[in-house]
């Protein structure tokens, strides 16, 4: 399996003690959110942002990457959608290990989810030994919320943010996976952005932000 690769973008201050990884949704690709990183880094300056590309072509979006089909959206089978799934959990595994072992710890990396990198960030987020400092979700979902209380290996702080006019993925989701989190024993907290469809809106992206400081700081407090 190749490796995962995207843009990054280093530390504004040139000393990074920190990292936001950022996964993006089905059909885009890192480009698609490492501009978060210009305002970001102006509050957060020792900070450095990474925004890995999907290892698939998208099914819908020949132009764009995917982390796992979507049976209902594209036609794909929904057996072949689980091996990809565990294939792409796999792969950003490694790619976590390899952040790790090249010097940022898990609790120094908070994890930014959209749509499809939301499910990403939660499934592989939840499931590895050593807590990252957060992870934060906007406009996602949790993947098979009822099996997270077995498979959970960390519970990292989680902030999930979802508007009220998301057509594609409908803000039913955001509470069936706050309760699912505060039943794993997850702190969680949630937001919703008033007349926002599937996008991240200002009053969402300032709350990430105060999140992301907040748990870096604590972080660090722990050091």
């Amino acid at each position: 399996m190749s490796e995962l690769t995207g843009p990054e973008r280093p530390a504004a201050s040139g000393n990074a003690d920190s990292l936001v990884i950022f996964l993006h949704g089905y059909g885009a690709d890192g480009e698609d959110l490492i501009g978060l990183a210009d305002p970001l880094a102006q509050h957060l300056p020792n900070t450095a942002f990474m925004a890995p590309n999907a290892p698939e072509s998208c099914a819908g979006n020949p132009m764009g990457h995917q982390w796992f089909p979507i049976p209902h959206m594209d036609g794909s089978d929904p057996v072949a959608a689980g091996v990809s799934l565990q294939r792409s959990s796999e792969l950003l595994g490694r790619f976590l290990d390899r952040i790790a072992a090249e010097g940022t710890a898990p609790d120094r990396t908070v994890l930014v989810g959209f749509s499809q990198g939301t499910m990403m960030a939660l499934h592989v987020g939840l499931r590895r030994s050593a807590a990252f400092a957060g992870i934060v979700g906007f406009s996602g979902r949790l993947l098979a919320p009822e099996k997270l209380a077995v498979d959970i290996l960390s519970r990292p702080p989680v902030l999930l943010v979802h508007g009220d006019q998301d057509p594609v993925v409908p803000i039913a989701h955001l509470a069936e996976a706050a309760d699912a989190l505060v039943a794993a024993g997850v702190e969680t907290y949630t937001h919703v952005s008033k007349g926002t469809a599937h996008g991240i809106a200002p009053d969402g992206l300032g709350l990430a932000l105060q999140f992301i400081h907040r748990q870096f700081g604590a972080a660090a407090g722990k050091n």
